[in-house]
This record gives C-alpha cells, sequence and structure tokens, in this order.
C-alpha cells in the first residue's frame, strides 16, 4: 500500500503554510499573509480564516503572527530588546485588555526538562501585581495592569491534566484574558529559538513532542487565550528528510548520487526509517546550548509580555524586575 507523503510535524502555522504551498504549488484559499521587516527582524501574519483553510493547514482558524530573528542564536541584547519591542506591539494589538482587566499568564511545560522549560522560566520574570493594585502610585495607576502568574507543571509531575488546574483558577480569579507560554516544535532546525510565535487560538499542552491533551482555548476555558509559543526542538525525521532534499537540490552532488535525483516519496521515507528506526521513537533534537538559549529566550518572551500589559514602565525599567 502507498504512504501517505512526508508531513514534516510543526507547531508554527507559517511552516505549515509553506509545506502545503510547496505541495499544491499555488496560494491556499482562505489564508492571507502579510510581512514586514525591520533589518534583522521578519514578522509574518498569517490569518486563517475559512473552514476548508483549517482543514488544509492543520490549523484552526485565527491570526498567527510570527516574529523571526536569526540573531537570537547568539548573545545579541540590542536585538533582543528590538524583539521584544515587536511581541510587545503584536501582543498589545491581540489583547483588548481592559484598563482595570486582569490577565493570567500560565507557562506551560516541565521545569525539570530545559527544553520544555521556556513556560516556567519566562512566567518567574513576569511583573505580577494584582496583589499590589490598591498600593500603586497614583501615576500608575492604568499603566501598570493586573497580572498574576502562574507555572502549573505537567501530568507526569502533579497527576493533573493542566487544563483542569487552569479552569479551577480561571473560574475563581475570573481574568479577562489568559496568556499561555510553551515550547514548541519547528519543521526547520534554523528556527529553534529564533522564532516567536503569537497566535490567538488558544493552546494544546504537549502538542509539539506529540502528546495529545485537553485546549486551553477559549471555549474550554470561556475567556479569551492568546499562546505564545518559541520552537525548541525539531523532530530528527524532519532533518534526515531536510539532508536528502539538500543533496537532491546541489548540483555539486549530481554526479555523485546521480540515482537520488528520481526518489520518489515514499523512496525517501523508506531512507528515513533506516536511519531513524521505530526502536527511537520520535527521536527530537535541540541545540547543545539549549540551557542559556532557553534562558535568554525566556527573557524575550517575559519583556514583551511585560511592556505589553505595564505600559507605563519603561524597558529599563522593566529589566530590573527580571530576575
Amino acid at each position: 500500500m502507498q504512504q501517505a507523503n512526508f508531513t514534516p510535524r510543526t507547531d508554527l502555522a507559517l511552516e505549515a503554510r509553506e509545506v502545503l504551498t510547496r505541495r499544491v504549488r499555488e496560494d491556499i484559499p482562505g489564508v492571507i499573509v502579510e510581512t514586514s521587516e525591520d533589518e534583522d527582524v521578519l514578522i509574518t501574519r498569517v490569518n486563517i480564516t475559512t473552514p476548508e483553510a483549517e482543514r488544509l493547514m492543520g490549523k484552526l482558524q485565527g491570526t498567527y503572527i510570527t516574529i523571526e530573528a536569526p540573531g537570537l542564536r547568539y548573545k545579541n541584547t540590542p536585538l533582543e530588546k528590538k524583539v521584544m519591542n515587536f511581541l510587545a506591539q503584536e501582543l498589545g494589538q491581540l489583547v483588548q485588555l481592559p484598563r482595570n482587566g486582569t490577565a493570567l499568564v500560565v507557562g506551560l511545560g516541565n521545569w525539570n526538562v530545559t527544553p520544555d522549560a521556556l513556560g516556567p522560566r519566562a512566567v518567574d520574570k513576569i511583573v505580577v501585581t494584582r496583589h499590589l493594585q490598591e498600593m500603586l502610585s497614583p501615576e500608575l495607576k492604568g499603566g501598570v495592569r493586573s497580572v498574576c502568574a502562574i507555572a502549573p507543571g505537567v501530568l507526569g509531575i502533579t497527576g493533573m491534566e493542566t487544563a483542569e488546574i487552569i479552569q479551577g483558577i480561571v473560574s475563581r480569579v475570573k481574568p479577562d484574558v489568559v496568556i499561555a507560554i510553551d515550547a514548541l516544535a519547528a519543521a526547520s532546525s534554523h528556527r529553534v529559538i529564533t522564532t516567536v510565535q503569537i497566535a490567538n487560538t488558544g493552546i494544546h499542552p504537549g502538542s509539539g513532542v506529540g502528546n495529545k491533551r485537553f485546549g486551553l482555548t477559549q471555549q474550554s476555558l470561556g475567556v479569551p487565550v492568546i499562546a505564545i509559543g518559541v520552537p525548541t526542538v525539531v523532530h530528527a525525521s524532519t532533518i534526515a528528510m531536510d539532508t536528502i532534499d539538500t543533496l537532491q537540490e546541489h548540483a555539486a552532488f549530481a554526479r555523485y548520487f546521480r540515482s537520488m535525483a528520481n526518489l520518489t516519496d515514499q523512496d525517501r521515507q523508506v531512507i528515513v526509517r533506516q536511519v531513524l528506526p521505530d526502536t527511537l521513537g520520535d527521536l527530537m533534537v535541540t541545540p547543545k546550548e539549549i540551557d542559556r538559549l532557553i534562558n535568554d529566550i525566556a527573557n524575550v518572551v517575559a519583556g514583551g509580555i511585560n511592556q505589553a500589559m505595564h505600559p507605563h514602565i519603561d524597558y529599563e525599567n522593566i529589566h530590573l524586575y527580571l530576575h
């Protein structure tokens, strides 16, 4: 029986569109894409507007904003500040939070597993103010919103689904919006740690590594849910497939690998399965310097949220809160 075409697993709507566009070789009806560039930062907005586009893309209808900055792989404080600013601007447009509204920031993931620790580490740097609203000075009122935050852990640690924990908190705190931070999986290794995705469609904890969990969505929680994610891993099978594609595309290798030019998708999958047997399962790959990278990108994500939620505090002051 002929097998389906290889489809890289990705949590990024931008990559899902790229894969689908390469396959059908035409624009996808119901998917609207806008891009803007500022030197070393590329912003792409993908709007999925129809049920058919949702089915083809494998992503819920809504808005997906991707901020790409390859320089984030290297310690670059000015670039980190720039990405923070863009993240704050885009988040501010998606989150229509009233002046007296409350935002709940949720850091998803396992703090004991570094590639999955983005959420907890970012939450640790969020400026929480819900308990201080009555003590704020008059000049800060309206510019420092009510923000609370939690890192609920994962099912294997707590024995409870993340959605169950968050549903209980939402029913008690009654926030106006939930901002969920999570680590994602990418289909391209060059997007690992260099890309931030913001979406107004909610999030499914564990989806990046293939785990099916109850979603954190407006339907499940009763309030708008904004998802902020950063790819921290890529599937090894995707890297293997990219290697084959590179060998096929570069003329310099053609005389050594003439037979590769005629490989079908099924042939390529057979090769990948021989290199990565089933005994390895869904092998995930992450950079060896992931400890530093996670801390750096957690600062960026937390800084962007802080700026968006507390517009009367400038970047220098916010930076003092990031401990």
